[in-house]
């Protein structure tokens, strides 16, 4: 085991958060004389810079007993029971647990109490989220290598024999890729080559994929995509050599400046460009909710030449920011020369004009269509 002081590590945290921390080890001390860690993520982003917005922390010395006695006298209330798992505030309590896979499926495991830090921490599944931090000694625990490999910016299976029992392992490499740009350790990379991902629910899939979505590195997160099978176990076909290249070109260099409200459709927008199956099935595949496929089951594919005309049709109804498309610098810039990144395309009429001219049904929706063609091939002549 490795050990590391860090004496200033609550600093950073939240006023609010670190009283509360600071509360739950002083009263399990003093009056259960139990030993409070702070676990996983919150270790992790802690090194490396990031904001700490979720904090677990595992009880050390008390049977389960004497643990539900704690919690009940602390004031923390039971959100997962037969696991030992408590909310107090901003925190989740828990007692150090192992885990036994018993029946096929994400949920199938036996849980029982874990003796040690080791054993407990081998039911974690990257290295870099199975570090400790003692609050009593302010020291970091690392039983696994995982400051190694945070400092290498690699995720590496903690135990390469429990790992595959947890299908959403896969899933969570890929997203911890994207979010914190890290690469997966070649042997992990085989090991989530060869899990299927046919036992998890929909809503599982699609948690773990809105997380990408969200990341700063997406395209470490397509790597991950594509080097680990995920996309042919998903929807049944990758993308090739080429067009892997070209859309991880993309989006290193264009997710970062894309505007926030496009951010969530960025990753899938260059994806579905490349991708050689429909986009109703990949976005079937992954249980995405109806904004997802309202904005990017009929999105068109991109022209190798921007043109006025492609991004007017964008406008139709709303400026082109609404479209996914607009995680292009190149359609933002075209769509602000024209006057219709915040504005739907101006014809030059609006419907009540017309109507009162006395066109209706067909012939109004003819007319409208007649003078947005008008007005595209007008724009195209003039750019």
């Amino acid at each position: 085991m490795r050990t590391l002081p860090f004496p200033d590590f609550l600093d950073p945290f939240p006023p609010r958060l670190r009283a509360q921390i600071l509360h739950v080890e002083e009263f399990l001390r003093r009056e259960f004389r139990a030993r409070v860690r702070i676990v996983g993520g919150a270790v992790r982003d802690r090194l490396l810079g990031r904001p700490i917005t979720d904090v677990d922390l595992e009880i050390y010395g008390l049977s389960p007993e004497r643990f539900v006695e704690a919690m009940e006298r602390l004031g923390a209330h039971g959100v997962g029971k037969s696991f030992f798992v408590y909310k107090y505030g901003d925190l989740d309590i828990a007692l150090p647990r192992r885990e036994r896979k018993i029946a096929p499926g994400h949920r199938g495991f036996a849980v029982e109490p874990a003796i040690d830090e080791r054993e407990a921490t081998r039911r974690r599944d990257f290295t870099v989220n199975a570090l400790l931090y003692d609050l009593a000694t302010e020291t970091i625990l690392d039983y696994w290598g995982g400051l190694e490999d945070l400092a290498a910016r690699l995720l590496r299976a903690v135990d390469p024999s429990t790992f595959v029992e947890d299908s959403l392992r896969v899933l969570r490499g890929m997203q911890f890729s994207a979010r914190l740009g890290f690469r997966i350790e070649a042997q992990t990379c085989r090991l989530c080559r060869e899990i299927p991902l046919d036992d998890l629910p929909g809503s599982r899939i699609f948690g773990e994929f809105e997380k990408l979505f969200a990341g700063t590195w997406l395209h470490y997160g397509l790597y991950a995509l594509e080097s680990m099978a995920i996309s042919r176990k998903l929807w049944g076909e990758g993308l090739d050599f080429a067009a892997f290249l070209a859309a991880a070109r993309r989006m290193a260099r264009y997710a970062p400046t894309a505007p926030g409200s496009l951010r969530p459709y960025c990753f899938l927008t260059i994806y579905l460009q490349y991708a050689s199956v429909p986009p109703a099935r990949i976005l079937e595949a992954i249980d995405a909710p109806r904004r997802y496929r309202r904005l990017l089951e009929d999105l068109p594919g991109l022209p190798k030449r921007i043109r006025p005309a492609f991004v007017a049709e964008l406008a139709r109804k709303e400026g082109v920011i609404a479209s996914p498309l607009a995680c292009y610098p190149e359609i933002r810039a075209m769509a602000r020369k024209l006057g219709i990144l915040e504005s739907p395309l101006d014809i030059g009429v609006i419907p009540t004009e017309l109507m009162a001219r006395g066109y209706r049904g067909k012939a109004l929706g003819e007319e409208l269509e007649r003078r947005r063609r008008e007005k595209i091939a007008q724009l195209e002549e003039e750019g």
